[in-house]
């Protein structure tokens, strides 16, 4: 019957077309994925973007002030708003040759590795209430709520901070900041070990997650894949080790990668995995950078008094929680950049959703697009 229906239509009548999203909770955002459906089954996952319009790169380039750009920075991935603007004020510092104060990079790498905890709590937490552990959310997001304490005492806000300027910091940290941080070191860690009882090796939480959305090697190095997403298919790389900037080749921390320890290499679960360890890692490179920072030295000499560069262009690359986030500016000489250009990582990996989603079932999909940790605001740039 359903071969002479074939025959008839010219098209096979069981397949349906349903949406997924906006709305959909799973989706962390503005996302809607237009999944071609046999039975339960997805044979095609097409994602479909441009309704957020965060219009970042547009922005940069109409503000008067290259400075100025700084808080839009913090709007493309609002989870980990201090390492957006690290990477920006980077690209202009190179790009006008100023050089850093020692304990001005001491304090931003020491940001940057909180932020990155946080952002991964975020992740980490989200992840597992898509499927159904409400209990690990709670946990999360109270250690990330320590984190957003100490950024609240240094900056003044909790989510968004404009706090990294070209050649230093808004202001200085508070007395307290290096006990406060050392303390949420301290406790953080045990942490680690309850989540991963609780969430990491639970069994309905594996039999979710190995086997499950399966991004070969050969397949994340062709989209470009990088960060966790990379990682969790067993590839070592780490733009803090491979490619350093800031003081990070200073420091002794490791690189998380999958392993396929549940299931098969690059699935959802080393994905999530990788993410974990990672934490684990960032308190190392804290402490070391809590011991060896400078106790003086003024965080804004090193800020210029006007940012003119020179005609020319610089692209530079930083790790953030998601992956390689690039800064592509080109100067003309003026006040305000004449073209910047984002390369963000969650943009990079939602165009590869449909690669590692065809064959699996309408419930896998929540867990896949959580596992790929995407933030909107980076994707609709």
């Amino acid at each position: 019957m359903i071969e002479e229906q074939i025959l008839e239509t010219g098209k096979d009548t069981r397949e349906m077309t349903i949406n997924m999203g906006p709305q959909h909770p799973s989706t962390h955002g503005v996302l809607r994925l237009e999944l071609v459906l046999d039975g339960e089954m997805v044979k095609q996952c097409r994602p479909n973007i441009g309704y957020l319009h965060r219009c970042f790169e547009k922005y940069a380039e109409s503000v008067e002030d290259y400075a100025k750009v700084i808080p839009y920075t913090d709007r493309m991935d609002y989870v980990s708003a201090m390492n957006q603007e690290h990477g920006y004020v980077i690209a202009l510092e190179r790009l006008l040759e100023v050089e850093v104060p020692e304990r001005v990079e001491y304090m931003r790498v020491i940001v940057a590795e909180l932020q990155r905890i946080a952002s991964h709590l975020l992740g980490i937490g989200t992840f597992g209430l898509d499927l159904g552990a409400f209990t690990p959310f709670l946990y999360c997001f109270t250690e990330r709520e320590k984190i957003l304490s100490i950024f609240e005492k240094a900056t003044g806000a909790r989510l968004l901070y404009n706090y990294m300027a070209v050649g230093g910091l808004m202001r200085d940290i508070p007395k307290d900041f290096k006990s406060d941080t050392a303390e949420f070191v301290k406790t953080f860690r045990p942490k680690i070990k309850e989540l991963n009882d609780l969430l990491s090796y639970n069994k309905i939480f594996i039999d979710r997650t190995a086997h499950i959305g399966i991004l070969p090697k050969e397949v994340a190095l062709n989209y470009a894949a990088s960060g966790p997403v990379l990682r969790g298919s067993g590839v070592e790389w780490d733009l803090r080790k491979n490619d350093p900037y800031s003081i990070y080749d200073r420091f002794d921390f490791e690189i998380p990668v999958g392993k396929g320890e549940v299931g098969t290499l690059g699935d959802c679960w080393d994905r999530y995995i990788v993410r974990v360890r990672e934490m684990e890692q960032s308190l190392r490179i804290i402490e070391q950078a809590l011991d060896g920072m400078p106790d003086e030295g003024d965080v804004k000499e090193g800020i210029p008094k006007r940012i003119r560069p020179k005609e020319g262009e610089i692209y530079t690359r930083t790790e953030t929680p998601r992956g390689e986030l690039g800064y592509y500016i080109i100067s003309d000489k003026g006040a305000s950049p004449y073209r910047v250009k984002a390369r963000a990582p969650s943009f990079v990996h939602l165009s590869m959703l449909p690669a590692i989603s065809k064959g699996a079932l309408i419930a896998d999909m929540v867990a896949i697009v959580g596992s790929i940790d995407i933030v909107l605001g980076e994707v609709d740039r």
